[in-house]
């Protein structure tokens, strides 16, 4: 049981280590919160193991994309009749340099103008992601794909793995 648990580790920290690796990489991770939620434990027993990888809710939307109403992708996510909340890209879009600036270049917001012009720009970036969804940036399944494809041969015989089944079980599911 002690080789299966170091190849569970190893294969539980190349997943975690890529994920982050890969929402760098992609600038995925204005706030961080995705970033420091990606956690895994995985765990050897005699005749079975336990594997699971935990992250932010929206997690799964960033990973897989979603569909928008002019644009598909191949994700079993999609918006249909509600667009995301503007309010919520509210703290988004002051990180990405979005909101209005003051003539100093400091974010405003105590004047009416700016904002409605501030609720202006979240409105169309919520109705252009409802439009045209969320591409899928994959940053968490192709780690995971990859790390399976390196586990011991031994290892997938034994447990008889199947890599979708196994993709679908290890990924908590938010409530």
């Amino acid at each position: 049981m002690l080789n299966v648990q170091e190849e569970l580790d190893k294969f539980k920290d190349y997943v975690i280590k890529q994920s982050k690796y890969n929402l760098t990489i992609l600038k995925k991770k204005s706030s961080k919160n995705l970033y420091n939620s990606i956690k895994g434990k995985a765990k050897a027993m005699p005749n079975s193991f336990y594997l699971n990888f935990d992250m932010e809710p929206y997690g799964k939307f960033i990973d897989k994309g979603v569909n928008g109403k002019k644009t598909a992708y191949s994700t079993p996510y999609s918006y249909k009749t509600k667009m995301p909340p503007p309010s919520k890209l509210d703290k988004w879009i002051v990180r990405k340099g979005i909101a209005p600036r003051n003539k100093d270049g400091k974010f405003t917001g105590r004047t009416i103008n700016s904002v409605g012009f501030k609720k202006s720009i979240q409105f169309l970036i919520a109705r252009k992601i409802f439009m045209y969804g969320i591409k899928p940036s994959l940053f968490f399944t192709k780690p995971f794909e990859k790390a399976y494809k390196n586990l011991p041969e031994e290892l997938i015989v034994k447990y008889g793995l199947d890599a979708s089944e196994l993709f679908k079980h290890t990924i908590k599911q938010p409530k």
